[in-house]
């Protein structure tokens, strides 16, 4: 699936959510749910800093959308991420039945940059959405925002360094 230029605003704030993350010192995550006719329902960043790792906003999102969707508004749905879904992320968007994800930055993208950085591998597998929930429309990466995302987590990690 292709990236439409208008859902790029959606995705520029998923960066500056990613943004606000890093400077509450967590790691730089940012999504934003948005319903069948382009409204914003509901936004997140990374919260693992308090030391919950599943506190990843695509997961929040996916829970926020079961208590306050029906499953048809939550099919008609989009998530959009600064980080394709992990597979924590991916098997909760399938479950909740949310639609279509757009993310930034690939798991690929992302564990390259991570090992780059000298970052140890994650507990969980690095996978693509495809593979953890097949049925679920994806579109990414978007090269003209990647390198944004690329250059907080590298803020990110050279801090705890």
């Amino acid at each position: 699936m292709v990236v439409k230029d208008d859902e790029l605003p959606y995705l520029r704030r998923c960066v500056e959510l990613a943004a606000e993350a890093l400077e509450s010192g967590d790691e730089p995550f940012g999504s934003v749910l948005v319903d069948g006719d382009g409204t914003v329902l509901a936004e997140d960043h990374n919260r693992v800093a308090s030391g919950d790792r599943t506190r990843h906003p695509e997961f929040e999102l996916a829970r926020w959308a079961a208590a306050h969707m029906s499953p048809a508004e939550r099919a008609a749905a989009t998530v959009y991420t600064s980080g394709e879904h992990c597979p924590m992320c991916a098997a909760a968007h399938a479950w909740v039945g949310l639609g279509r994800i757009v993310y930034v930055a690939s798991s690929e993208q992302l564990a390259s940059w991570l090992s780059e950085l000298g970052v140890p591998a994650p507990p969980v597998r690095t996978l693509p959405v495809r593979e953890i929930a097949p049925g679920v429309a994806v579109a990414g990466p978007v090269p003209r925002l990647a390198d944004e995302v690329r250059e907080l987590h590298r803020r990110f990690h050279r801090g705890r360094g």
